[in-house]
């Protein structure tokens, strides 16, 4: 129901619909916090002991829900192993990395879905709040040019793995080899981000700056936004004049 009513198009299985709503549900939750939902450790800090699973359904939206683009998923899972370096987060780390790692996997499945049941609708739906034809086309020209490692290399491009997804569901790759690949993108990814922060957060400057560590974590996953930001304003002066 909820990606219905975001591109308005198509009707959903009764599981799917279960799936995105219970996303829904972990999106409104950080959301609510305002503004400061793009710092990864307001999300970590404000939920307690159940911090660690928001960032689960965080990866899981981004990677599978058509708006889950604004979220900080790179920084997050940096965060997170950093997190759990210091005793912050109480989980195995490798235990955080499988579940993480299946998160990210979990919801390409579910992008690809959308992009395969809703088809060439995608590229009609006009602009929307939460919804921008753009990045579509971005993603689009993006999976044209790179193919199947476009699965692997979106996960570092912010705003294209959102999409990616739901683009080759569209262009109906293979199943089976957009799971292959979905999964050498989410290893790469997820654990090795998060393994990234963990092993920082054993080195005794990172453990004793963390504040400074996360403010430079913060300034880093903010560039992107701000760089697509630009970008997409002087694209569109020549068509403005």
């Amino acid at each position: 129901m909820l990606v219905t009513l975001i591109l308005g198009v198509g009707p959903f299985t009764t599981y799917s619909r279960g799936v995105l709503e219970a996303a829904y549900a972990v999106l409104s939750a950080v959301t609510a916090l305002g503004p400061e939902w793009l710092d990864p450790e307001t999300i970590l800090t404000t939920f307690g002991d159940i911090a660690f699973w928001i960032v689960v359904g965080i990866i899981f939206a981004e990677c599978g829900l058509l708006i889950g683009f604004f979220l900080p998923g790179d920084s997050l899972l940096f965060v997170t192993g950093l997190f759990i370096a210091s005793g912050f987060i109480s989980i195995n780390i490798w235990i955080a990395c499988l579940l993480l790692l299946i998160a990210a996997v979990a919801g390409n499945a579910v992008g690809y879905g959308i992009g395969y049941q809703v088809g060439p609708a995608l590229f009609k739906r006009e602009d929307s709040r939460f919804f921008k034809r753009a990045y579509v086309d971005k993603t689009r020209e993006f999976f044209d040019k790179y193919g199947g490692r476009a699965i692997i290399l979106a996960r570092f491009t912010p705003i294209v793995r959102t999409f990616i997804t739901a683009i080759a569901g569209v262009a109906r790759m293979d199943f089976r080899r957009f799971m292959v690949f979905s999964a050498i993108g989410g290893f790469i990814w997820a654990v090795g981000v998060t393994l990234a922060g963990y092993f920082l957060g054993t080195i005794p400057f990172v453990r004793e700056n963390i504040e400074i560590i996360l403010l430079i974590v913060v300034f880093v996953s903010v560039v992107p936004i701000v760089y697509e930001y630009v970008k997409h304003r002087r694209d569109r002066r020549p068509k403005e004049a």
